[in-house]
């Protein structure tokens, strides 16, 4: 240690005693003369150079930081307030309802004529549930849905409306209900139009769906559990382009290219919205994960679109044929003949542009065809009436032809 600082080493040692026996500046009799206080301040510049060890230099303090108000967690609770207020008016529940016979109880004796008579003094009866040959209107389910149109056009899915036995009333927003009509349904995915008799509706806004990112926020609306309307979950954007079987009514439909979210879709959620941040629809929610936590899958809206459009257009969904059978390889898809029918199609669009068994598939306008895309739904993704190009692999020789695809039948 050098000579100065063991002398500053000192003088700390003699003060620090000092102040241990309590002595004051009253007790030196330096109050109000400034003395003792002008002692002090120099003392402090010493102090300081002897921590820093840099003579000449006293280090300020440290200034303490202010930490800003976290702006952005408001500003996207206010994003997801507004989207939902802009949507929920035009969110509407769909309550499937069917004519069911009407029980009562009817006498039954389990053992014929055994317990008939007088062997315990009497005969023996229960009673069992019997149809009274009456029936009564009871809601066997329920489905969210959406208005695409002010005039009363409502999206939902296929699913939730596809029994032709049964009726449908939808709720609004505002707790008005109307009959529901099905007008159109597309067989090839679960999409479906209803029709309300109505005027002057909220229609909602339908976004982009190719444009979407993983981690992005998700909004889902809907009847959950067929019971609690317009119910709001909010989760994020987890997969994009799933190919999922889902079960519905005992048969199992394979979906392609559908959206992943972890916001929560319950039973009755089907054929609602999913929304980003902006309130559009990019999703309607279709399906969820038996067994999983809050993994649930969502019709690409982009899709729903072209349906949309079809029907405004047409009076119907047209869908566009191609009318090939194939099987998936690490190639693309071969054109092989089957159970779903011949590789070609007689007189389809593929027999009119040359296309021929053994062919394999390798892109469709350009988009190559593997596991994540299909070869039937690139072709859904044009109108009727289109024309695409394939490229095909023949005999180890590629060819690129011309397609126009017409309406399946």
């Amino acid at each position: 240690m050098s000579k100065k600082r063991a002398f500053l080493a000192v003088i700390v040692s003699i003060i620090i005693g000092f102040s241990s026996l309590g002595v004051g500046r009253a007790e030196f009799g330096f109050i109000g003369s400034g003395f003792f206080k002008n002692i002090g301040d120099k003392f402090e510049k010493l102090l300081e150079k002897f921590k820093t060890g840099e003579p000449g230099e006293v280090v300020p303090p440290p200034v303490e930081e202010k930490i800003p108000e976290y702006k952005p967690v408001i500003e996207y609770e206010q994003a997801v307030i507004s989207a939902v207020e802009r949507t929920s008016p035009a969110v509407v529940s769909i309550i499937v309802s069917k004519d069911l016979p009407v029980l009562e109880q009817c006498p039954y004796n389990p053992f014929g004529d055994f317990f008939n008579g007088n062997f315990f003094g009497g005969g023996f009866e229960m009673y069992v549930p019997c149809p009274s040959g009456k029936t009564e209107r009871q809601k066997v389910g329920g489905g969210s849905g959406f208005i695409v149109s002010s005039d009363g056009l409502i999206l939902t899915n296929k699913h939730v409306v596809e029994d032709k036995s049964a009726s449908y009333t939808v709720f609004t927003n505002d707790g008005k209900s109307y009959d529901g009509r099905v007008v159109a349904l597309d067989e090839g995915e679960d999409l479906a139009l209803v029709k309300i008799e109505a005027a002057g509706l909220t229609a909602i806004k339908l976004g982009d769906s190719d444009a979407i990112k993983l981690g992005q926020t998700a909004i889902a609306i809907g009847n959950a559990l067929g019971e609690y309307r317009n119910t709001v979950s909010i989760g994020v954007i987890s997969g994009i382009g799933r190919n999922v079987s889902a079960m519905n009514a005992g048969a199992v439909e394979n979906i392609d290219g559908v959206i992943q979210t972890d916001a929560a879709i319950n039973p009755g959620n089907s054929g609602g919205p999913l929304l980003n941040l902006k309130g559009e629809v990019i999703g309607i929610n279709t399906a969820m994960a038996v067994g999983a936590e809050n993994i649930g899958f969502a019709l690409p809206i982009n899709k729903a679109k072209r349906a949309v459009e079809s029907f405004k257009i047409s009076g119907r969904i047209t869908v566009p044929f191609l009318g090939v059978s194939y099987k998936m390889t690490d190639k693309g898809a071969e054109l092989i003949s089957g159970k779903d029918g011949p590789a070609i199609v007689p007189g389809s669009p593929a027999e009119k542009a040359g296309l021929k068994e053994g062919d394999i598939i390798i892109e469709v306008a350009g988009q190559k065809i593997d596991a994540d895309h299909s070869l039937s739904s690139i072709i859904r993704n044009y109108p009727v009436g289109s024309g695409v190009s394939v490229r095909i692999e023949r005999n180890k020789e590629i060819i690129i032809l011309g397609v126009t695809l017409e309406e399946k039948k």
